[in-house]
């Protein structure tokens, strides 16, 4: 099969609803092009961001009769998609991430809940997902999984960079490509937002207005993860339990919290390039560029400071910007099904390459 017609699905940490990319994928001379032909993105309801944000303290059978939900939930989402777009027999598959509960390589396991059964059943589509697991089974981080799609369909940049939930990079290196979790990012600016009504610090508005709080921001560079070698990679619960405890403790405006955490998130982003770096021995030049996608693209308060990194930083059109990552999930359902690798271990630290998924037939 020459060309592969996919719906991609991703929920990211977030928690600002489902994106959906039905794309096209197709091999010329060895290399993979792609088109983003219809996208969408289903608001969750307001019922579903309080069990998200429950579960990781509440028990198995919640945890599975919401993974079971949230299945059906996705299954009618892409069923609305395709009746929306007319795309009743122009489905290859869908590739489903889910949504992350827990992230604990360490103790080597993930958990990404949307029951991919469930899935195929509403869509009537085959369904790849559970992308994760067979990496952290031989030994890697299971995260990031997104530098495949970084290598095979943007090589054409040195980095790319996510600011989601969590900023995460890749770098392409004299070797392969290495990618890793930086830190927490609209976790934390999405937390503050939400406390002065709004969803989100469109275009960082509200950080903007703030100084910088010194003290605030060198306890957030202290961090031990910061310190930590890569391949590394963090939960949900980062943000949680080490990064707002730190800035609540500090009786500063929302304003002043935001353009501070805004500062962190670039210093770190600047630290983790430079120390790419040097471990990889590559030099870093005004010619490399940084593919920036992610909602913290269109922060361009954060844009802005990182100026200071001495690369061609650039933000790529708003399709893009904001379904990357379910096109890369897309390309990774293609790649299962051809039975080629789609987790690379340069990136995760595995023992080996691996072809990540459960596949789920109607």
């Amino acid at each position: 099969m020459d060309t592969y017609h996919v719906i991609g699905l991703m929920s990211g940490s977030s928690l600002d609803g489902l994106d959906i990319a039905y794309c096209r994928f197709g091999q010329l001379n060895g290399r993979w092009e792609f088109e983003i032909v219809y996208t969408d993105v289903a608001e969750y309801p307001n019922i579903w961001i309080p069990k998200f944000k429950s579960l990781p303290t509440n028990d198995a059978k919640a945890l599975w009769e919401t993974h079971a939900a949230l299945g059906h939930y996705f299954g009618e989402r892409v069923s609305d998609f395709i009746n929306k777009y007319s795309l009743q027999g122009k489905v290859d598959l869908v590739a489903s991430h889910g949504h992350t509960i827990f992230h604990f390589p360490g103790n080597r396991f993930t958990t990404q809940i949307g029951d991919g059964a469930a899935i195929a059943a509403r869509a009537g589509v085959p369904v790849v997902c559970d992308f994760r697991t067979s990496d952290i089974a031989n030994g890697g981080q299971g995260t990031p999984i997104v530098p495949i799609g970084d290598k095979l369909l943007f090589n054409d940049y040195k980095f790319c960079l996510n600011i989601g939930g969590i900023a995460n990079i890749s770098c392409k290196t004299k070797t392969g490509i290495v990618a890793f979790d930086i830190c927490a990012a609209n976790q934390v600016l999405n937390h503050f937002a939400q406390t002065q009504g709004k969803e989100y610090d469109a275009g960082g508005e509200i950080a903007q207005k703030g100084i910088l709080n010194i003290e605030m921001l060198d306890r957030l560079n202290t961090l031990q993860f910061y310190k930590h070698s890569y391949p590394k990679s963090l939960d949900n619960s980062f943000s949680r339990d080490m990064v707002l405890p730190i800035m609540e403790e500090f009786s500063i405006s929302v304003e002043d919290k935001m353009h501070t955490y805004v500062q962190h998130i670039a210093i770190q982003i600047a630290a983790h390039v430079n120390g790419i770096a040097a471990r990889e021995n590559i030099s870093i030049t005004a010619r490399d560029k940084m593919l920036v996608t992610g909602g913290g693209a269109f922060n361009t308060f954060l844009i802005e400071r990182m100026s200071t990194l001495g690369i061609d930083v650039e933000v790529p059109n708003e399709e893009l910007v904001k379904f990357k990552e379910a096109v890369v999930i897309a390309l990774m359902g293609v790649l299962r099904m051809r039975n080629e690798v789609n987790v690379l271990s340069s990136v995760t630290g595995a023992s080996k390459d691996t072809v990540g998924g459960a596949v789920y037939l109607p």
